[in-house]
Parts: C-alpha cells; sequence; structure tokens
C-alpha cells in the first residue's frame, strides 16, 4: 500500500489561547487512537516550535557542512506530521480530513514516490 504524508506548517495554526490548545488534546488524540485501531498508522508528531532549536545538513559542496539554525529562513516551517500506510487516495485524504478536525487547523497530504517507501522503511 502507498504511504502518505498529512502535515500541516507551524503558521496554519492560528493564535489561540491555552485553553483552545487544550480542547484540542483529546479529539487529535482521539484520531491518533482511530489510525491504530484501523492498522494505518505509521507515525505521527509534532515538531518543537522553537526554529533556534533546529540543525540543517547540506552535502552539495561534497562535504556535509552541519549548522545550527534551519537551512533557510522562509515565511513559513513544518510544524508537525503523519503518516499513514493507506489503500489510496481517497482513504487518504479522509484522514487527512481527520486530522484537521481532530487539530482544529489545516492539514496538507501528499503521497510517497513509488519506490520510496522500501528504500527509507521497512516493511510492516
Amino acid at each position: 500500500m502507498p504511504q502518505y504524508l498529512i502535515y500541516f506548517n507551524q503558521q496554519w495554526v492560528g493564535d489561540h489561547d491555552e485553553a483552545w490548545f487544550k480542547s484540542r488534546v483529546e479529539p487529535s488524540r482521539a484520531v491518533v487512537r482511530d489510525m491504530q485501531d484501523q492498522g494505518v498508522l505509521v507515525y505521527a508528531g509534532g515538531l518543537v516550535e522553537a526554529l533556534e532549536e533546529a540543525a540543517s545538513a547540506d552535502a552539495t559542496s561534497g562535504e556535509a557542512v552541519v549548522t545550527d539554525g534551519p537551512f533557510g529562513l522562509t515565511e513559513e516551517w513544518l510544524g508537525g506530521l503523519t503518516i499513514v500506510d493507506v489503500p489510496d487516495d481517497k482513504s487518504a485524504r479522509m484522514w487527512a480530513g481527520r486530522v484537521a478536525e481532530g487539530c482544529g487547523w489545516p492539514q496538507e497530504v501528499r503521497r510517497f514516490k513509488a519506490g520510496s517507501r522500501q528504500a527509507f522503511a521497512p516493511e510492516r
């Protein structure tokens, strides 16, 4: 089955108070439990929001250079991701919708290239 990446950029979350974020914990955990129960969850997690804690690696010069901070400054950066293993685009889109409902902010979903799963992840 193909794997899909469901993700959001941190800027899509919006400005909310602490009570609102606390109200999203159980709905988002419920979606993850549903994915586990259905056997489609590969991984789900949010990222540390502080970009100064990031590091980047660049080997385009022929030598790997690892530096503190993000690779490039952009207006948007990745906030979290979920990987699902489902039979088709329709199923992946359904789960993306469920994740969006659970979290309370937009999600994007994209299929991994054919063959990339075997190159980077063990068979499940």
